[in-house]
């Protein structure tokens, strides 16, 4: 029988990359700043795609750990897996892509992931393949609009109009069209380098943290508060959409 062992990791161009983004992932939207591409393959077909690259509010993230350079940390902006690949696929991929970054890439030290809690999980891969959680805030920045979902910050482009200066967002939120689905976002990091974990400067939390505040989603099925983490590793929960950008 096969299994997660039987999975194949390589570089991919972005096309490729993006191509199985578009198909697989549960926004159907690529991040456009995605700079490393990396491929699982099942059998020789592409069965899957890591999508690692700069993160849009770099300068916040870098202060989550301090003395941290520009070029030390990288944002896993996308993971997309098809239903082909044996179970625990994912969690095998994330361990092998972390050494990959290792070997060829020595400068990266860790890597931040964003889970969305709002419309698909709440990262049990993560905390599957040692990922510390660092942070469960309430969404607000996917929204509702007259029963479209849609990010905040594609609102706030040029695509739509500013009104007497103000973002197009925040006008709709205060009139009532648009309103935040609820639901979380959580944080997520994973130390190349162990030592840079003594840097963190935010409290790392307990994975129990998630039921206890009621942030626990699987599928996009939110779970109860105290409702035990069973789930299995799945390849439908691909959270890896950042929470400034997930649409």
């Amino acid at each position: 029988m096969d299994s997660a062992k039987d999975i194949v990791l390589k570089p991919i161009t972005a096309q490729e990359a993006n191509e199985l983004v578009r198909r697989v992932h549960y926004s159907g939207k690529v991040v456009q700043n995605s700079q490393l591409h990396i491929g699982v393959f099942y059998n020789g077909k592409l069965e899957g795609a890591m999508q690692f690259g700069t993160s849009l509010d770099k300068h916040s993230i870098q202060k989550l750990v301090s003395n941290s350079e520009w070029h030390e940390f990288t944002e896993l902006n996308r993971l997309a897996f098809t239903d082909a690949l044996p179970r625990n696929s994912e969690s095998r991929a994330l361990a092998i892509g972390m050494k990959l970054l290792r070997k060829y890439a020595p400068q990266i030290k860790w890597v931040i992931t964003f889970a969305d809690g709002t419309q698909c999980g709440d990262g049990t891969i993560y905390r599957a393949a040692g990922f510390v959680l660092t942070g469960i805030k309430k969404n607000t920045t996917i929204l509702d609009w007259n029963g479209k979902i849609i990010a905040k910050k594609t609102l706030d482009n040029q695509n739509y109009p500013r009104i007497n200066g103000r973002y197009y967002s925040g006008v709709l939120l205060e009139n009532g069209e648009a309103k935040p689905v609820p639901g979380f976002q959580l944080r997520y990091i994973y130390f190349i380098d162990p030592t840079y974990r003594e840097k963190l400067t935010v409290p790392e939390l307990p994975y129990s943290e998630i039921q206890r505040r009621g942030a626990g989603m699987y599928k996009g099925q939110k779970r109860g508060r105290g409702e035990i983490d069973n789930a299995p590793q799945s390849n439908e929960e691909t959270g890896g959409a950042s929470p400034t950008r997930p649409l």
